[in-house]
C-alpha cells in the first residue's frame, strides 16, 4: 500500500500537501523562536556601526534566508538521526519520518539543499560568515547525538540556537563584539530553560531507553528549578544587553516584559502538573521572542530619531 509523501515516499499528492508535509518535517513555524533575536542583532550592530538601526535590504534578505536554511537543515537532520527513537515515543510516533510520510533518504535531501543555500547566504553576507560555517554546521547537525552521551545536551542547543544572535550582529559589522557575546549568552540560557522544560514530557520515556537528558538525569523537581535558574540569568543578560549597547528606556521595558513571561511559564509549569508544558514552550516563548524583537525595534528607532 502506498503511503507518505505520495506512493511509496512518492507521487499521488498535490504539491501543496507535498509543501505541508516538508513544513511540518523542521515545524517551520517554531523559527519564530531564534530570528527574531538575529533581526535584534542585526538592529542593535547597524545602530552601533552607522548610528541608524536599518542594515539595508540586502542585509535583512540574507539573513533570513540564511536563518531559515540552518534551521530546515538542523530539524531535518534531527528527524532523520532521530527516527528510530521517535518510533519508539508514542509522542513522537506520529512525526513525518518514523510515520513514513517522508523517507531519510528525502530528509537528507532537503538538509543537503539548505546546507547549500545556507553557504550561499553566508557567502553573500561578509568573509566571517563564511569562516564560521563550518563551526556552525557541526553544531547545526550534532545535537541529535548528544542526547545519546550527555545530559548537557541542552547546552550545545542553546549554544547552537544562540549562534543565530550573535550572527545577526556579525553579518552587519563582520567582527563580534561584547553586544553579540552577550546576545549568544541570553539566547542560550533561554534555551537551556526552554528544552528543559520540554523534555520533561519526555521523562520515563528517556529514562527507560537511556537517552540523555536533564529530566532524566536529575528528575522533573530538580529541572524545573534548574530550568528556572537558567531563565533568571536570561534575564540578567538581557538586562546587560542594553546596557552594553547604550540602549534606550524602550529597550529595557521590553525585557521587563519579557522577564514578566518567563515569569508566567514557571509558574504554569510545576512537578505535579506537566499538563501545560506546550503552552509554555511554544506560545510563551513565541511571546518572548517577538517581544524582543519590538522592543529592539523601538530602541533603535527612537534612537536613531533622537540622536
Amino acid at each position: 500500500m502506498s503511503r507518505g509523501v505520495g506512493g511509496a515516499y512518492g507521487g499521488g499528492v498535490s504539491a501543496l500537501a507535498r509543501v505541508k508535509t516538508y513544513l511540518d518535517l523542521v515545524k517551520f513555524e517554531h523559527t519564530v523562536f531564534a530570528l527574531p533575536f538575529a533581526y535584534a542583532g542585526m538592529l542593535l550592530a547597524s545602530m552601533h556601526q552607522f548610528g541608524t538601526g536599518w542594515p539595508g535590504l540586502a542585509t535583512v534578505f540574507w539573513v533570513t534566508v540564511a536563518m531559515a536554511s540552518a534551521r530546515t537543515a538542523a530539524m531535518g537532520a534531527n528527524r532523520v538521526i532521530d527516527r528510530l527513537i521517535d518510533a519508539r515515543n508514542p509522542r513522537t510516533a506520529g512525526r513525518e519520518v518514523p510515520a513514513g510520510k517522508v523517507s531519510p533518504g528525502q530528509a537528507w535531501a532537503l538538509v543537503a539543499v539548505s546546507l547549500v543555500v545556507l553557504v550561499v547566504s553566508a557567502w553573500q553576507l561578509n568573509p566571517l560568515c563564511l569562516m564560521l560555517l563550518p563551526l556552525a554546521v557541526v553544531f547545526l547537525i550534532g545535537y541529535p547525538y548528544t542526547k545519546r552521551f550527555t545530559w548537557l545536551c541542552h547546552v550545545w542547543l542553546g549554544v547552537t540556537d544562540g549562534a543565530a544572535a550573535a550572527g545577526g550582529w556579525i553579518a552587519v559589522t563582520g567582527e563580534f563584539h561584547p553586544v553579540a557575546w552577550a546576545l549568544w549568552a541570553v539566547v542560550i540560557f533561554w534555551m537551556v530553560g526552554l528544552d528543559v522544560i520540554y523534555a520533561t514530557m519526555d521523562y520515563r520515556f528517556d529514562l527507560a531507553n537511556g537517552i540523555k537528558s536533564i529530566p532524566a538525569r536529575f528528575g522533573i523537581p530538580r529541572a524545573l528549578r534548574i530550568a528556572a535558574v537558567s531563565h533568571a540569568l536570561t534575564f540578567a543578560l538581557l538586562v546587560l544587553v542594553g546596557v552594553l549597547a547604550g540602549a534606550s528606556p524602550w529597550y529595557f521595558l521590553a525585557a521587563l516584559v519579557m522577564g514578566g513571561i518567563l515569569l508566567y511559564e514557571h509558574r504554569i509549569v510545576n512537578p505535579d502538573d506537566l499538563a501545560r508544558v506546550n503552552v509554555a514552550f511554544f506560545d510563551a516563548n513565541m511571546w518572548l521572542a517577538l517581544t524582543m524583537l519590538a522592543g529592539v525595534v523601538v530602541d533603535v528607532v527612537w534612537r536613531t530619531l533622537t540622536t
